[in-house]
């Protein structure tokens, strides 16, 4: 499971530049807290963290079958993730940032939900918990989940400023945030696309 996860970084950072000029982005400290999640979640998720007794609470052990099951289904989130970023082509950023020529992107996997990238690292995420089988797998995932949240409501809320909140609501009023084929509540919630993972 970490192969996955390790070949994923690894490509992805190698594709870091491969993006157009940043315009604007929101104060840096308003970034800080889903990066905090992301990286507590990380170490929760994959157990990288020292401690002198096993005290870890292990909820099942997964079968070679599961484990094979949920390293598929944790690579397919990540594939997901490379299929968004090459279609958002050069207005990915790690941050949340207006590139010069940004526009609202609604096609390909950004059709099927706002925040493609963020929704296949959960996916991911979630599957290596439950080949983990623990009590702080499944926390970590949790923890990372809870910051790709506050960075799409972040991005969604920085990007209708700077792109226009009509285009947004149109597009939010009919593709959901994060889970695919799921109908939106009617509300106010801020609206958007993202463009980076």
């Amino acid at each position: 499971m970490r192969a996955v996860w390790l070949l994923w970084w690894a490509s992805w950072l190698a594709a870091a530049a491969w993006s157009d000029r940043t315009v604007k982005q929101p104060a840096r400290h308003r970034q800080i807290v889903y990066r905090l999640l992301a990286v507590v979640g990380m170490v929760l998720l994959f157990g990288l963290y020292e401690h002198p007794l096993r005290v870890e609470l292990v909820l099942w052990r997964a079968p070679d079958t599961l484990a094979w099951a949920m390293a598929a289904l944790a690579a397919a989130g990540l594939l997901f993730t490379w299929w968004a970023r090459i279609h958002l082509g050069r207005l990915w950023s790690s941050s949340v940032t207006r590139k010069a020529g940004h526009h609202v992107v609604d096609t390909g996997p950004y059709g099927i939900v706002r925040h493609p990238i963020y929704s296949g690292i959960i996916l991911a995420s979630a599957a290596t918990a439950a080949a983990r089988g623990t009590a702080l797998a499944w926390l970590g995932a949790g923890v990372m989940t809870a910051g790709w949240i506050v960075k799409a409501r972040l991005e969604e809320e920085f990007l209708r400023d700077q792109l226009g909140a009509e285009d947004y609501a149109e597009y939010a009023g009919r593709v959901p945030m994060l889970v695919p084929f799921t109908r939106r509540r009617q509300s106010r919630e801020p609206s958007g696309t993202e463009r980076q993972g």
